[in-house]
């Protein structure tokens, strides 16, 4: 009778130790931002354009690749020029966006479940000119022109394995972001 029990004992024990195992590597995968590593992003503005960068430090990865995308909106406020070339502020705020950036990291980068993120920038740009009503202008004769683009929301959603979110932060301003900006998770 002990001939009969041993494979049955062993086929148990071979489960049981797979079933563990998978367990562990499932419970290991534990994601969260290091200390002082929380995401921190980068506006810079430049006329018609605004480019948004991300930085975090993440730990605790598991071995799937990961995928970070940067959504950014915002608006553009325009001058008023006439036929004769004369410029005047404009009154209008011209929404641009949203624009998006992904950033697909394997999972060979990971060292040790640790990753420093820099996304791929996302590019927010305006028309250079608009038509006098879009502007704001005192009438149809007039465009808007010299765009100064103002980034006004930061999404960032980190995703691993690619289509599971781990992370979703932001930052909102109506009045504009610039500079170094904080994101909330």
């Amino acid at each position: 009778m002990k001939s009969h029990l041993r494979p049955l004992l062993m086929l148990f024990a071979a489960i049981f130790l797979v079933f563990t195992t998978g367990l562990s590597a499932a419970q290991a995968a534990s994601p969260h931002f290091k200390k002082n590593g929380s995401p921190v992003c980068t506006i810079t503005t430049s006329g018609a354009s605004a480019s948004t960068t991300c930085r975090a430090v993440i730990a605790g990865l598991g071995n799937d690749d990961l995928l970070a995308t940067v959504t950014t909106s915002g608006f553009a406020v325009y001058q008023c020029q006439n036929q004769g070339g004369n410029v005047a502020p404009g009154q209008n705020k011209v929404l641009v966006g949203p624009a998006t950036a992904p950033t697909e990291i394997d999972s060979g980068a990971f060292k040790n479940g640790n990753l420093t993120l820099v996304t791929e920038p996302a590019l927010l740009t305006t028309r250079e000119t608009v038509t006098g009503a879009e502007a704001g202008c005192p009438n149809p004769n007039w465009t808007g022109v010299n765009p100064v683009l103002t980034v006004t929301s930061i999404l960032l959603v980190i995703e691993q394995p690619v289509g599971e979110e781990i992370f979703r932060c932001s930052a909102s301003n109506s009045t504009g972001l610039t500079g170094q900006v904080a994101l909330t998770c």
